[in-house]
């Protein structure tokens, strides 16, 4: 009974943060759907709507606050239910209430009109100082469920020596791992926008706070991908019978990214002065080596279907791929979401590219790939994911559960439409980050139009499946009877297998490691700003 309050306790904290990014993710839905319609010349908009308060809501909400969220609920449930224990919630609680003070802080600054900066939050376009303030709490709260994580790895280490840590906390640990060596350079930021922000410096340099931000904002993106890696190796291959392909490949796979992730922010910067030709190569070779760990996943993942399948007695790829259980909406959200992440991988590459991103790099085609990349592979498996998860937090069958399978597909579709369309139109040369595209109806926007339409059409779609996952999520919650919390069991490897090599279980040493990595990346292109510090701006309002 008390081991049952425990697990009761825990799936409270657990729930305040899956619940948050439901709400998260509703609400800037809502404004990603003003957003496309705004775009299309079809649609007239009214006088009150402010297209890039919208946009930098819709972006704060979905790459910041939603996907932030689910990881930290994530992550502290598979290290609950990995490492059973008598444990204090207090650090679960505080860094779920540092996150949601600040997230509410900066979207209320957003709302009133104060912080028009879009989600890349850099200079020279100037917010209040509380809607950095807010970020600065967000960031903060997840370094406290961090601490969580960290702590729960200690005392297993400590209990158990000599053991390996669980596979699925490993995992977790390491991405946050990584997320802290990765969040030095926001903090960093923050330490120069916040006093810019209340006017107790003059001005501020431009460049270095772009610098900071794409320390930060490119790791982000890697900071989601390993929470679905999280998904995909560790509670996947249940759905289908199968098991963790290697043990010590899955770990190394996540070190590679605690290394790799964050010395590639350069890329972004392709077009801005002030950093030589040959920092921004070795960030484009940087950039090209993460996509390494994710050959290796395609790999081990594809090596689990197979292994399944045979076990099944099906033999072939077509028998492989018809045998996986695609009526399952957890498998069919992360499933999708890998063969979306294809199409996000191959625009990854090419804006990597330092001659073809000087092609795309200011057209729609870098929101097509930021959309197939955070709504594909990270979105989907995480909204699948909460079937799996809802059901075991609330001790509740899930409800309507063909809804839950429709709004994976809906979701894959109305991805595939918007991203591909936004791809297209950025080849035409349509622009991103402006409210009207249709200047004034020159032939070459006119050339566009039609797949601005389609990317609204598919913006549609998404729309109408998040409404589908808030109404499962919600109906879970509210409707049906209850029952004891259910189980939650974690892939295991396939077979025995020589022992995992313990250099991959040093976890923290990896963490030391990748941050000299990115000194050495960083060092170079920050001495040369500060050698050349230029003007000093003192902040723009274009709102």
């Amino acid at each position: 009974m008390q081991a049952m309050t425990q697990v009761r306790a825990e799936n409270r904290v657990v729930i305040a943060h899956v619940y948050t990014a439901t709400a998260a993710i509703a609400l800037g839905a809502v404004f990603g759907v003003f957003q496309g319609f705004a775009r299309t010349s079809a649609f007239a908009a009214p006088a009150w709507f402010d297209y890039y308060r919208v946009l930098t809501m819709h972006g704060v909400l979905m790459a910041l606050v939603f996907t932030t969220f689910f990881i930290t609920g994530l992550a502290l449930f598979v290290t609950y239910r990995a490492i059973p224990r008598e444990r204090k919630l207090g650090m679960g609680w505080f860094g779920w209430g540092l996150m949601l003070v600040g997230t509410a802080m900066a979207a209320a600054t957003i709302l009133r009109g104060d912080a028009t900066v879009l989600y890349t939050f850099y200079a020279p376009l100037k917010a209040s100082p509380w809607f950095y303030l807010g970020a600065t709490l967000l960031v903060l709260g997840t370094w406290v469920v961090a601490f969580e994580v960290f702590e729960n790895v200690n005392y297993f280490r400590k209990a158990n020596p000599g053991a390996a840590v669980p596979l699925v906390v490993f995992c977790a640990a390491a991405t946050f791992v990584m997320w802290v060596v990765a969040t030095l350079g926001v903090v960093a930021e923050m330490g120069l926008l916040i006093p810019w922000a209340f006017g107790w410096t003059p001005g501020i340099n431009v460049m270095l706070t772009r610098m900071l931000f794409w320390y930060f904002g490119h790791p982000l993106v890697y900071f989601w991908i390993m929470g679905a890696y999280v998904i995909w190796y560790n509670i996947i291959p249940l759905r289908y019978g199968g098991n963790v392909f290697s043990d010590g490949l899955t770990r190394l796979t996540f070190i590679m990214l605690i290394l790799l992730s964050t010395p590639v922010g350069i890329h972004h910067e392709f077009m801005e002065p002030g950093i030589s030709p040959a920092w921004k190569m070795l960030h484009t070779i940087t950039t090209y080596g993460v996509a390494i760990p994710s050959f290796i996943t395609a790999f081990a993942i594809f090596a689990s279907f197979e292994l399944a399948a045979i076990k099944a007695g099906r033999r072939g790829f077509i028998a492989t791929v018809k045998g996986l259980p695609w009526n399952d909406p957890t498998f069919s959200g992360a499933a999708l979401g890998m063969l979306l992440f294809i199409l996000g991988g191959f625009g990854g590459l090419v804006n990597a590219s330092y001659s073809m991103d000087t092609v795309v790099h200011n057209t729609i085609w870098i929101v097509g790939h930021f959309h197939v990349t955070v709504g594909g592979p990270v979105a989907l498996t995480f909204l699948g994911a909460a079937y799996w998860m809802i059901p075991r937090l609330t001790g509740r069958a899930l409800w309507k559960p063909e809804l839950a399978l429709f709004q994976t597909r809906l979701w894959f579709f109305g991805m595939l439409i918007m991203s591909l369309s936004m791809h297209y139109a950025g080849l035409l040369g349509a622009p991103r980050r402006t409210a009207d595209v249709g200047y004034l109806g020159a032939s070459g926007a006119n050339a566009w139009q039609p797949f601005m339409l389609l990317a609204a059409a598919g913006g549609f779609f998404l729309f109408c499946s998040i409404l589908a996952f808030v109404a499962v999520a919600v109906g879970t919650l509210l409707q049906n009877a209850k029952t004891e919390p259910m189980e939650a069991a974690f892939a295991t490897p396939a077979q025995p297998a020589s022992a995992t090599p313990g250099a991959l279980q040093h976890l923290y040493r990896w963490g030391a490691l990748a941050l000299v990595l990115a000194v050495a990346a960083y060092a170079g292109p920050l001495g040369e700003l500060l050698r050349h510090p230029g003007y000093l701006a003192p902040g723009m309002r274009t709102w």
